[in-house]
């Protein structure tokens, strides 16, 4: 008898759905099946897995036992005809809700081709093997003293409490254990804000360039999107809607994807602008724990007088995508709405590795975690950087941010068509590049890419600039015009005071 298993669950399960298959698909009712001995040792498996079997489609009504003859499939067996498999998307969206998003994850999808072999990609964090045991070892300890059943709304109160302790003194923020709400990264984070503050119609203002998971989520829930300028300094304020938004999104200590710094004075000008507007900012300090020049920036929440700012962090970044925590520091005004808004979503986050996590934080280790990746990360920045000065050629202009886990570079004089020629040509040769132009609403007038390099060791780093170099050879060739020659400088002569002195035409 030919089954065929589905591979899902236990192996009674799978032989039980395979039988049924099997009788609505032309077996005749009343025939006798095989003895459950003689079946097992057709399929490989167990009497028993048999027997369990045979009793769940007797209990179910599709076999009958017969008392020395054996099993039969029932003479009322139902027949149906195999069933339609919908296509995706086949019927009109059944809600409003359902509609803007179907509009808004059009074309979404992995930013990983397939068949590449080095990808610059940005937003993929670093991996550390040792890390993998620490948190195993973490793991199996919060697992046995961590109570069973849901964790509270808002978290645990060990992690809030260590999440309070660690913004205190790494960014600046203090908050209260009751102002923290633990959250599945930053994109529950924004889902949570949309379905607090954003209804249909409602004026949100976003960085242009910005990150767009943000928009579509904000733009799911029916918001207005009014981008505003970034240069050199951050948010340019000036630019803000004059007749308010209702939200303010932005990423002041490290912008996405420019790098730019808000600048104290447009910092102050934000926090003037929510407080004369009721509106609220949405502060996403995505990477705030990695720079390289200097002691990490306090957050734009550490400003604020009058609880306007939703200050929102992620462990994700400094640990590792797959445990998916994060917290939300909430204006007390807004504090019920929100654990409400986390109710409705998932109850709560997972007990056992929120008290993990908060055991990692309490004994040094994610903060030696932070130290070290620091250093690593710095390496690779500095090798990505030196060899894109090697092969641009002056081709390409960086621009360096000193902090993250990516950075933009250039093109002076070319499209966007051309650098997406590019990136077309580098993912034939197992490349990843990643064009800037996406992260625009709009178009920008310049050409560029996100280089990120958090998910690649030194080694790959080379040998995907190797690559790098040989595209850009190909699609965007080193001009041969020669370059100018420099005038012939005059020879010096000696001054009276024994000074060296050139012409009268140099500096």
């Amino acid at each position: 008898m030919h089954l065929q298993l589905d591979g899902n669950g236990p192996l009674h399960a799978q032989l039980t759905r395979a039988l049924k298959a099997a009788m609505r698909s032309g077996l005749v009712a009343g025939s006798r099946l095989p003895a459950t001995r003689q079946l097992a040792r057709e399929l490989g498996m167990s009497r028993n897995t048999v027997m369990a079997a045979y009793e769940q489609l007797r209990a179910e009504g599709f076999i009958e036992g017969r008392v020395g003859s054996g099993s039969y499939i029932a003479a009322s067996l139902p027949r149906a005809r195999p069933p339609a498999q919908p296509v995706e998307g086949s019927i009109a969206p059944q809600s409003a809700f359902a509609r803007r998003m179907r509009e808004c994850h059009q074309g979404f999808g992995g930013v990983v081709a397939e068949g590449v072999l080095h990808a610059f990609q940005c937003g993929e964090p670093m991996t550390n093997p040792m890390l993998t045991t620490v948190w195993a070892r973490e793991l199996s300890r919060a697992a046995q003293y961590t109570a069973p059943g849901y964790a509270p709304i808002r978290g645990l109160p060990a992690l809030r409490e260590a999440t309070c302790d660690y913004l205190a003194r790494r960014r600046g923020v203090h908050a209260r254990p009751e102002d923290v709400l633990i959250v599945a990264g930053t994109q529950q984070a924004i889902a949570l804000i949309a379905d607090v503050l954003v209804d249909p119609g409602d004026l949100v203002a976003i960085e242009e360039p910005h990150y767009p998971a943000i928009r579509k989520v904000l733009q799911s829930h029916g918001a207005r999107m009014h981008t505003t300028t970034v240069d050199h300094e951050g948010l340019v304020c000036a630019a803000l809607p004059e007749g308010g938004a209702k939200l303010v999104c932005v990423t002041p200590s490290h912008q996405f994807p420019t790098g730019a710094v808000m600048s104290l004075q447009r910092r102050m000008e934000l926090l003037d602008y929510a407080s004369r507007h009721d509106a609220w900012i949405f502060e996403d300090d995505y990477d705030g724990e990695f720079r390289y020049d200097g002691k990490p920036l306090a957050a734009l929440r550490s400003l604020d007088d009058h609880n306007r700012v939703i200050y929102v962090g992620t462990f994700s970044k400094a640990v590792s995508p797959t445990i998916r925590l994060g917290y939300l520091i909430m204006p007390p005004q807004l504090q019920r709405d929100f654990t409400s808004a986390k109710w409705m979503s998932d109850f709560s986050s997972p007990g056992v590795e929120q008290a993990a996590l908060a055991q990692f934080i309490d004994n040094g280790g994610f903060e030696r975690h932070l130290r070290r990746s620091a250093q690593v990360l710095k390496e690779r920045r500095r090798v990505l950087i030196d060899g894109l000065r090697a092969c641009g050629r002056g081709r390409l202009l960086i621009e360096d941010s000193r902090a993250g886990m990516h950075f933009v570079v250039w093109f002076p004089g070319r499209s966007d068509a051309e650098v997406a020629t590019l990136v077309e040509h580098a993912r034939r040769a197992r490349l990843g590049l990643y064009s800037i132009a996406p992260l625009y609403l709009r178009p920008c007038g310049r050409a560029g890419l996100v280089m990120g390099y958090g998910g690649m060791s030194v080694a790959e780093i080379e040998q995907a600039l190797v690559l790098f170099e040989r595209c850009l050879d190909e699609i965007f060739p080193v001009s041969a015009k020669p370059l100018p020659r420099r005038p012939a400088q005059r020879p010096t002569r000696r001054s009276r005071h024994g000074r060296s002195r050139a012409s009268s035409g140099s500096r």
